[in-house]
């Protein structure tokens, strides 16, 4: 088999995630970024409930227990948790047009970028298996202990991602381990997004434990700061 097969088989395989139709997690997102922003420490405790086919999501508990933010990639909003609208965007991924390192985010901001990154977190590797997603396998990368192997993917516009190209990093087991890419919209990269403590809920695999780093000169990897941490509690498919 490909790398690509290798990696859905090793995450559940495709026959069961083409069955599946929601899933949701327990979660907390911070890290360099959301301090940057002036949103350190307000998604600590989330409930993300979306769709595995199609990138909607809803997350509770988003800022304040009493908020929910509603992310499509055309549109978002800040609910309360009865489904009144508090704000609402659009076109959520035009708002972030001249934004530099430390440009302040609202909540819509956050709820597209969070929307965005939770739902390809969720979806990958069997995103990359999408007919309209081009992949390639690359060389190993010279130098390391551990052979890690590489797939390169390219986004059409109709899947919101933060990085239209990506490479992906799985170890020989098919476990992602590793993701580089340029953000698009509004931060200065690149990154490299690091995947681990990877366990099994209703038959899907999930890293718990991601880390982005921004890569500094020559690619080198620095140990901190976190520019992302995301954990994941638990986790359900249906």
């Amino acid at each position: 088999m490909g790398l690509l097969q290798d990696a859905l088989e090793a995450y559940g395989g495709i026959g069961r995630w083409d069955r599946l139709k929601r899933f949701t997690v327990h979660t907390s997102i911070d890290g360099a970024l959301l301090a940057q922003k002036g949103k350190g420490g307000l998604l600590k405790e989330i409930v993300a409930e979306g769709d595995t086919h199609t990138q909607s999501l809803r997350i509770t508990g988003f800022t304040a227990p009493y908020k929910c933010a509603v992310y499509r990639p055309d549109h978002v909003a800040i609910e309360s948790l009865s489904g009144d609208i508090l704000q609402a965007c659009s076109s959520p991924r035009a708002a972030f047009l001249r934004h530099g390192d430390h440009t302040p985010w609202n909540d819509l901001h956050l709820a597209y970028f969070c929307g965005c990154l939770l739902w390809n977190h969720l979806t990958v590797p069997f995103l990359l298996a999408h007919p309209d997603v081009r992949t390639e396998e690359l060389p190993p990368p010279s130098g390391r202990g551990e052979i890690w192997h590489r797939l390169r993917a390219v986004f059409p516009t109709s899947i919101a991602t933060l990085s239209s190209e990506q490479i992906f990093y799985f170890d020989e087991s098919g476990l992602q381990r590793r993701a580089d890419f340029c953000a698009a919209d509004a931060l200065d990269g690149p990154f490299a997004d690091y995947a681990s403590a990877h366990q099994e809920f209703s038959g899907i695999v999930v890293p718990t434990l991601r880390r982005s780093l921004r890569l500094g000169p020559n690619g080198a990897v620095p140990a901190k700061p976190a520019y992302l941490d995301i954990e994941i509690f638990d986790a359900s498919f249906a």
